[in-house]
């Protein structure tokens, strides 16, 4: 019984042996390159890992209080979606906001960005930074210039870098 299992790995370990190529080697140099085609679009092809974003934010019911919001009206990153809720933990002065935040898209799921926001209310400019998450946000990094863009309607501008690096 020994022999019968003995002599077929014999054969194939000379024949690899031969080949003048490691055993292991795929047949066809394309292998790899079938193998991710067959497998799709790559996370990193699909999902920029980093950029520059572009948003904008209406705070008409912003209350100035903890727990206040603002709605993302418009977004280039797709984790960002349309309608997301920039939640402030605490409440604004008359001059400033100096808070941290949650974002917060909508629908179902875990998907939470956290950071913080300084805010010179008067000039109208601030900086917000996200460092993590959950869900779709976990290393999500971003470093954001707020700028009010229209008072009557509290609309404000936010540009800035993002990444999605654990590193970051």
């Amino acid at each position: 019984m020994m022999y019968r299992m003995a002599l077929p790995l014999m054969a194939l370990v000379v024949a690899g042996g031969c080949s003048g190529r490691d055993a292991t080697d795929p047949m066809s140099p394309d292998a790899h390159s079938a193998i991710r085609q067959a497998a799709g679009p790559s996370l990193s092809e699909s999902f920029p890992r980093s950029g520059v974003l572009h948003l904008r934010k209406q705070c008409l019911e912003y209350t100035r209080l903890p727990g206040g919001f603002c709605t993302i009206t418009s977004s280039d990153l797709e984790q960002i979606e349309v309608g997301s809720k920039v939640f402030y933990a605490s409440a604004a002065t008359a001059t400033s906001l100096d808070s941290d935040v949650i974002l917060d898209p909508p629908g179902p799921g875990n998907n939470k960005a956290f950071g913080h926001v300084v805010l010179d209310r008067v000039a109208g400019v601030g900086t917000i930074n996200f460092s993590g998450g959950t869900g779709k946000f976990t290393h999500f990094n971003a470093h954001i210039v707020s700028t009010r863009i229209n008072p009557a309607l509290r609309l404000w501008s936010l540009v800035g870098t993002y990444s999605f690096d654990p590193q970051d």
